[in-house]
């Protein structure tokens, strides 16, 4: 089937399984994020995002899952995984779709609309000696990320709030960065 999208990505998807959308906020305040488009067109899977890692681990995050993906592998919500980053579990989370138009332009654009699921893939810190393992703090984590988009800035786990959006429009503070899956 034919999707939309650029050329880049249909290309990246053809030799790869996938390509990768990397984000970042120009000033520094806001952490990057990177998120796959064609991995659920590819395998039924869903595609993913990572927040908060460096573009090169958050690629290779991304990579592993797509890998996985496409030797069968399924991933459940709510459960953690080992093998992605070595001494860390990552924990699968997943995203609502009430923020795809927030921040996975390129899918939509890709699968012609929001016909796609996204999971949010979360690294579990490593236990401390004296203290338990610990959940990675995805609400507050995703809860502070705002990102630049449309002129307009929205927390990815908060309700949309015209209001808000009104106010916080302002010049762009994101920039999207696309790589090769490998």
């Amino acid at each position: 089937m034919e999707r939309g999208g650029d050329q880049r990505t249909k290309e990246d998807i053809a030799k790869y399984g996938c390509s990768v959308m990397h984000v970042f906020d120009t000033e520094g305040d806001l952490p990057p994020f990177a998120y796959s488009i064609g991995i659920q067109q590819e395998t039924g899977a869903p595609e993913v995002v990572v927040i908060g890692l460096k573009r090169p681990m958050a690629h290779s995050v991304i990579n592993e899952y797509n890998n996985r993906v496409r030797e069968g592998e399924r991933f459940e919500v709510g459960k953690y995984y080992e093998g992605f980053l070595e001494g860390f579990e990552i924990y699968i989370g997943a995203v609502p779709p009430s923020v795809y138009s927030d921040y996975f332009g390129q899918n939509i654009d890709f699968y012609d609309g929001r016909d796609f699921q996204v999971l949010r893939l979360s690294i579990r810190r490593p236990k401390v000696s004296g203290h338990g393992p610990t959940m990675p703090q995805s609400r507050s984590f995703i809860g502070n990320l705002c990102l630049q988009r449309r002129a307009r800035t929205m927390p990815l786990n908060m309700p949309i709030d015209t209001d808000q959006q009104q106010q916080e429009a302002a010049s762009p503070q994101s920039v999207v960065v696309r790589s090769s899956s490998r």
